[in-house]
């Protein structure tokens, strides 16, 4: 027991708690990211290249608002309150999708993507505040911190498939809505645990903190209306969309190059070489909610030893991995660098980006071996390819969030944080027209589509598996950059 009381005092406060907090934060994403191409297909009638579009800029909208909650969480409105609010925002938008007309999913898209916009990155910086920039726990808590997500993600995709095996589309957004309401009431029991710590919001006192206070109400309430007339238009807005990501990542750029700290401007130059790798990894990884559940409602034997699975249930294969590896690989990677033995982010990016390449060569492998009848591939090469992306992810997800302590300068770490987030929403877009490029109904024949589904997944796979190499080959590089000059002289390691 005053061993189990020693582990405990050395969390830092808050920790724990936002750990749990991530749990039934999540469970509204995990039910609309994988349910939505399902619903607008066969609820609301959407062409499955309109569904794979409307997606894409679900994840799109979703993570680049990270960028701009990033900017206001500490400076307009302490991350706690954005927090808060941005869940508040999530149960109004869960409950409007759950009335089931066209009009309701746009309005409630446009609350819910508002919402979780501008939250998801508060917790990344409360969790972040709580450890210094040398303290190598921080790796370990954001392990635990994704797994406890991934046990949201669980729970909302066990809890939606369920319910898709009889389309109660309406039972399932309200189920988000009654999670998303959890959260809220878990941040406001533990709320003094979250303060906000050396922001420039704590920092602001009388009529300049109750200003900053009004700009932040003005943008929750601003952006609602905003995104639900960007929705209405999804082409224009997709395009619009790449464009403000290359933008920002100009903006970044010479950020990094006018930066006039050496060591920080070399970290931070590692950190846009890291982030193009990244770029790729979730531009295949978002296409699992997208493309490939299509290709998996189509193309595969939705039945596991007679047992039918539900689409959703298939994401549960990525969380399962990353529950159980997540708190594992922290524990391994601790023992592996008390002996010595170097883990650097380098290396971890590049073998995430072969694990989702061979993660999609089994898919044009199980197209090889589908049944001649059919054209419908066995689900155990699906299986095969969510674990190896799952694996992938472990590598570079929590690793990509937890690095920013280490890479961005503190004035910059929260825009950073939030970049890094835009990464993946760009992603979004272009899953979103990889999954377009094969165009089918939800039930199509396989036969038909086979043959473009197996070069599409080849040649995002060579893709995927290019990039790692080049990663890999620049890693002495990038370690110099990361860790300073003497890096170069151990390049061996």
């Amino acid at each position: 027991m005053n061993r189990l009381q020693h582990r405990w005092a050395r969390i830092p406060e808050g920790s724990a708690v936002l750990f749990s907090i991530q749990v039934f934060a999540t469970l509204g994403f995990a039910v609309l990211q994988s349910t939505l191409v399902l619903y607008c297909t066969r609820r609301l009638g959407f062409g499955s290249d309109q569904a794979a579009l409307m997606m894409g800029l679900f994840g799109a909208f979703n993570y680049g608002l990270h960028l701009f909650g990033g900017y206001l969480g500490g400076r307009f409105l302490s991350n706690r309150n954005l927090f808060v609010g941005g869940m508040a925002l999530q149960v109004l938008g869960c409950g409007t999708i759950a009335t089931g007309s066209l009009d309701g999913l746009y309005w409630g898209l446009s609350l819910f993507l508002t919402g979780s916009g501008l939250n998801v990155t508060c917790i990344n910086m409360m969790l972040t505040q709580r450890f210094e920039p040398q303290d190598e726990r921080r790796e370990s808590a954001f392990l635990w911190n994704y797994a406890g997500m991934n046990v949201g993600f669980f729970v909302g995709f066990t809890v939606a498939g369920q319910y898709q095996l009889t389309e109660a589309y309406s039972t399932i957004f309200w189920f988000a809505t009654l999670g998303n309401a959890g959260a809220i009431v878990l941040a406001l029991v533990f709320w003094r645990s979250l303060a906000d710590r050396d922001t420039p919001l704590s920092r602001s006192q009388g009529m300049d903190f109750w200003g900053r206070f009004a700009v932040g109400l003005a943008v929750l309430a601003g952006l609602v209306p905003l995104l639900a007339w960007l929705l209405r238009q999804p082409g224009d807005t997709a395009i619009g969309m790449k464009a403000l990501c290359g933008a920002v990542g100009a903006a970044l750029a010479w950020v990094t190059l006018r930066h006039p700290v050496p060591d920080e401007r070399r970290r931070m130059l590692a950190y846009l070489v890291l982030a193009l790798g990244s770029l790729v990894f979730w531009s295949l990884y978002q296409m699992a909610p997208n493309g490939l559940q299509l290709f998996a409602v189509g193309n595969v034997w939705m039945n596991v030893w007679g047992v039918p699975v539900a689409p959703q249930w298939v994401q549960n294969i990525n969380t399962v991995v990353i529950v159980i590896g997540g708190p594992w690989l922290a524990a391994v990677f601790t023992r592996w660098r008390a002996r010595g033995w170097p883990v650097d982010i380098p290396a971890q990016f590049s073998a995430s980006l072969v694990l989702m390449g061979l993660g999609f060569l089994a898919l044009p492998l199980g197209i090889h071996f589908a049944d001649p009848a059919t054209g419908r591939s066995d689900f155990f090469w699906l299986f095969l390819s969510y674990v190896l992306q799952s694996v992938g992810e472990l590598l570079i997800s929590p690793v990509g969030y937890a690095m920013i302590g280490r890479l961005a300068p503190r004035q910059y770490q929260g825009v950073m944080m939030g970049a890094w987030m835009l990464v993946t929403g760009l992603a979004s877009l272009f899953a979103g027209d990889f999954s377009g490029v094969v165009t089918q109904p939800v039930e199509g024949a396989a036969l038909a589509t086979n043959a473009a589904y197996a070069t599409l997944f080849t040649q995002l796979a060579v893709g995927s598996l290019v990039t790692g190499a080049l990663l890999f080959g620049l890693r002495p590089w990038l370690r110099q950059l990361i860790e300073g000059r003497s890096a170069a002289t151990d390049g061996s390691r």
